[in-house]
């Protein structure tokens, strides 16, 4: 068996890796889940983030020396760049806060995602094909790069939202932190003799809506960046800054949704658990934005379809 692996990752590195990470997060999903249901974090789960993200790493850079361009050209290859956005987010908030909700939230989102990619795309939409003249641009790697990345950070932001409003929901969710840190700010005691400054104790909702707020506001400057970068590429390619492609209409749907919601959430000080039932709905719009058009076979940037 070990063999036939071996000789698997020798005629096709691309697929193989894409099936040992698959794999690798399908013995992480129910380790996680027990993880959550005890509150205690698993060293083991981190570690499969650790190399699942470091396979998936050696996955796209085996397709970019195969391919000769930024694999991020079909529908496949966005979705394995899409799941080591994923895994590299869910790092990077767990060096932030340790907690098994994260892994918890984030291994199904990215499991859902690796299977599909290998498991139900048709075989024509995971082979490697040339580049259209119109993509044959520096602009390809800084823009999509940019969307996808935000793409990662809206999702987990999203799905983190979402698990708040099932965890300690009989309590009150009061917002007191900001987007620069979990238990950042302090609180002035007016009781203290010394008038000394004590650190604030945020409970475990308030931690994940802290860093749902900050994945959702780096999603959203991507995004943004995402935007205005495609729209130049656009006018260099075709001519025009803006032309209601599906995709892009989505994307502003979704840039739009996400502003509404950092308003209300900076803006209007709203409270409790009204932002993260908003931002819960902001998963479905990324997921239509990203995907849905995509099967229909509409606009310029299809990457293919099945309807």
């Amino acid at each position: 068996m070990l063999d036939h692996l071996l000789k698997n990752l020798i005629i096709d590195p691309v697929a193989s890796l894409g099936l040992i990470v698959f794999y690798l997060l399908l013995i992480s999903l129910p380790i996680s889940f027990y993880a959550a249901v005890n509150n205690k974090s698993s060293s083991f789960v981190k570690s499969l983030a650790v190399l699942s993200n470091f396979l998936l790493f050696i996955q796209l850079l085996s397709r970019w020396i195969i391919s000769s361009h930024f694999p991020v050209s079909n529908l496949y290859e966005s979705l394995c760049f899409l799941s080591w956005g994923l895994t590299f987010g869910q790092l990077l908030l767990e060096r932030e806060y340790q907690s098994p909700i994260i892994p918890a939230v984030s291994n199904p989102i990215i499991l859902l995602t690796m299977g599909f990619a290998c498991f139900v795309l048709p075989n024509d939409l995971r082979l490697t094909s040339n580049l259209v003249p119109a993509l044959r641009s520096s602009w390809l790697i800084m823009h999509v790069t940019v969307v996808m990345l935000s793409y990662a950070a809206l999702i987990i932001g999203s799905l983190l939202s979402a698990s708040v409003l099932f965890i300690e929901n009989k309590q009150p969710l009061q917002i007191r932190s900001n987007s620069f840190g979990v238990g950042g700010y302090k609180s002035d005691s007016s009781r203290s003799i010394n008038f000394l400054l004590e650190p604030l104790n945020f409970s475990t909702s308030e931690r994940l809506d802290t860093l749902s707020y900050r994945s959702i506001l780096f999603g959203f400057l991507l995004l943004t960046l995402g935007l205005i970068s495609g729209a130049v590429w656009a006018n260099e390619a075709w001519g025009t800054w803006w032309s209601w492609d599906p995709k892009e209409t989505w994307a502003l749907i979704a840039w739009l949704f996400y502003a509404a919601y950092l308003h209300m959430r900076i803006s209007k000080g709203w409270q409790g658990r009204k932002p993260a039932i908003l931002a819960s709905i902001g998963f479905f719009i990324v997921l239509i934005c990203y995907i849905g058009v995509n099967f229909l076979g509409l606009g310029l940037h299809s990457y293919g379809w099945f309807l």
